[in-house]
């Protein structure tokens, strides 16, 4: 994480939970007292805008706290959500860097904490210390390879049940429970699960009760249990 209230992005990197898991956690210290420099921390509130596709750049942000689903929208209207950034994670670095208009839409899911840093100044740091030009070049690579992966899990998916199966795997190691396994916190309206796999809102629902019938998942409002690892893991793999 970049910043938080109260102290500069030296000091909060230095006691972050998050520190070396994230883009720029391992930065030196000078290069992190360049960046303070540039920095605005802001907070959010639930379902506010941070930047629309196909705006012009005027930085990248760093979600210091909280949640950012990123989505894009078609022609006819539909809506794809591509993921739900966690905290640490840098948003619209790769139109910060091109100067290329923003590829999705971001929208708090809750109350965060956000750290904004104009292209401009990136630029000159970038050219300025060659360890941040780096790890930028690093994440923008990560970046599009997690796209990549993304995208071949969304269209290569035999059926919407495979893809429901994946998505409740993938949040269960994101936002999961270390002293229970298998429970995690989903977060998400039927709606939007629908826009993240490709499928209908009615087909979601009807993926809730054919999960729970089976026995596969144990659902009380947000909260989620895995109850059968295994057989989730083989509807991924077949």
């Amino acid at each position: 994480m970049l910043s938080s209230y109260g102290m500069n992005i030296v000091e909060s990197c230095a006691t972050c939970r998050l520190r070396g898991q994230r883009a720029f956690c391992s930065l030196s210290a000078a290069t992190l007292g360049s960046l303070d420099k540039l920095k605005y921390t802001t907070a959010y509130p639930k379902r506010a805008v941070l930047f629309v596709e196909g705006q012009e750049p005027r930085g990248l942000f760093v979600l210091c706290q909280g949640r950012v689903k990123l989505s894009i929208c078609a022609s006819d209207g539909k809506t794809l959500i591509l993921r739900i950034a966690e905290a640490g994670e840098v948003l619209g670095l790769g139109a910060a860097v091109s100067g290329i208009p923003y590829e999705a839409t971001a929208e708090t899911q809750e109350p965060c904490q956000v750290t904004f840093i104009k292209r401009e100044g990136l630029a000159r740091l970038m050219r300025e210390h060659s360890e941040l030009a780096l790890q930028v070049a690093e994440h923008l690579s990560e970046t599009y390879n997690t796209a990549c992966r993304e995208i071949r899990a969304l269209v290569l998916s035999r059926s919407a049940a495979e893809r429901f199966a994946r998505l409740l795997l993938e949040r269960s190691v994101k936002t999961g429970d270390a002293r229970h396994p298998g429970r995690f916190t989903l977060g998400l309206s039927h709606e939007e699960i629908a826009q993240m796999i490709g499928t209908s809102r009615e087909t979601v629902t009807r993926l809730f009760a054919d999960f729970k019938k089976k026995e596969l998942i144990q659902r009380n409002g947000s909260t989620v249990v895995i109850r059968n690892l295994a057989v989730l893991k083989t509807l991924i793999a077949a």
